[in-house]
C-alpha cells in the first residue's frame, strides 16, 4: 500500500475512534460498538483484527475516563472491582471461542449486540433509586452503597438485586470476549435496571470496569496474532482522546438528547453489520 495511502487510512481510524471514544465515555456503552462496524464495514478490515484493535482501544478509554471520573467522585470503585471478577471469567472464555467461530457468526451476533445496544440508548436512565436502606441485602454486608455528588452536595444511593446484577455481569465479559466490545450497554443495564444504581454512577462506573474486561480477552487475541500494532495504534489514541473529552464533558452535562442520536447511529450499524454478516461479506 502506497504511503500515502496508509496515512490516510491512519487518519480516518484515528478521527472515527475519537468519535466512537467519544460516544462511548458520554454513554457508557463503550466505544467498540462503533469502531467494529467501522472498521469492517468502511475500511473492510477483517473482523478479528477489528476485534483485537477494539479491546486494545477499549483498555485505553477506561483508562483515560476511570481516572478522571474517579475524581470527581462518581465511580463506585468497590463495586466496580467486585463485578470485575464475573466480566473477567466471562471474557476469557468468550475470547477462547472467538477465536475459532465463523466471522459471518460473529458478525450476526454482533448485530443482534447492536440492536439491544440501540434499545438501551433509548430507554429513559432509571432515576428512581432508594434513598432509604433496605434490610438483608448482600449489597449491605459487602459495603458496596455509595454517595455522587448532586449539585455540590453528596447524594447516598444503595445497591439492590447484587447477584442478578452480578450474573449479568458475567454475560457481559462473555460477549466482550467474544465481540471485542466494552459491553457496557450490559453493564449499565444491570447497575441502571437491576441495582437500581443512579446513572452517572452505572456509567461511570461501567467505564471503570470495561478496562479489565478487556485486558483479560486481550491476551487471548495477542497470543493468536490478532493484535497488529500498525492498526491498534492509531485507534487506541484516537479513543483515548475522544474518552478524555467525553469524561470533562459528562460531569456537567445532561445527556438524554446523545443517548438518542448513539441509539439511532447503533440501529443503523446494527443493520449493516446483519446485513454484512448474511451475504457473507465478513
Amino acid at each position: 500500500m502506497p504511503a500515502h495511502s496508509v496515512a490516510s487510512l491512519t487518519a480516518f481510524l484515528a478521527a472515527g475512534s475519537f468519535l466512537a471514544g467519544l460516544l462511548g465515555s458520554l454513554t457508557g456503552l463503550g466505544g467498540g460498538v462503533v469502531l467494529i462496524p467501522m472498521m469492517t464495514l468502511l475500511f473492510g478490515i477483517d473482523i478479528r483484527y477489528a476485534i483485537g484493535a477494539s479491546l486494545v482501544s477499549v483498555i485505553a478509554t477506561s483508562s483515560g475516563a476511570a481516572s478522571a471520573y474517579v475524581k470527581e467522585g462518581y465511580t463506585n470503585v468497590r463495586l466496580g472491582m467486585i463485578l470485575e471478577v464475573a466480566t473477567s471469567v466471562g471474557a476469557i472464555a468468550g475470547a477462547a471461542i472467538a477465536v475459532y467461530a465463523n466471522t459471518r457468526f460473529i458478525g450476526l451476533l454482533f448485530g443482534a449486540v447492536l440492536l439491544q445496544s440501540a434499545w438501551s440508548a433509548f430507554q429513559g436512565a432509571h432515576e428512581e433509586f432508594e434513598t432509604h436502606p433496605p434490610v438483608k441485602r448482600l449489597a449491605m454486608y459487602l459495603r458496596l452503597d455509595g454517595t455522587y455528588p448532586v449539585n455540590g452536595r453528596e447524594k447516598r444511593y444503595y445497591v439492590q438485586s447484587f447477584p442478578s446484577g452480578f450474573a449479568l455481569m458475567g454475560v457481559a465479559g462473555l460477549l466482550s470476549g467474544l465481540l471485542g466490545i466494552g459491553s457496557g450497554a450490559m453493564k449499565v443495564i444491570a447497575m441502571d435496571r437491576i441495582m437500581k444504581i443512579p446513572f452517572k454512577v452505572s456509567t461511570t462506573t461501567s467505564n471503570f470496569m470495561i478496562g479489565v474486561t478487556a485486558a483479560a480477552s486481550a491476551g487471548v487475541y495477542l497470543a493468536r496474532g490478532y493484535i497488529e500494532p500498525g492498526l491498534a495504534m492509531p485507534v487506541m489514541l484516537g479513543v483515548l482522546a475522544g474518552s478524555l473529552t467525553g469524561a470533562r464533558i459528562l460531569t456537567r452535562a445532561s445527556t438524554p438528547l446523545l443517548r438518542r442520536v448513539f441509539g439511532i447511529v447503533i440501529a443503523i450499524l446494527a443493520a449493516q453489520m446483519i446485513y454484512s454478516g448474511i451475504m457473507g461479506k465478513l
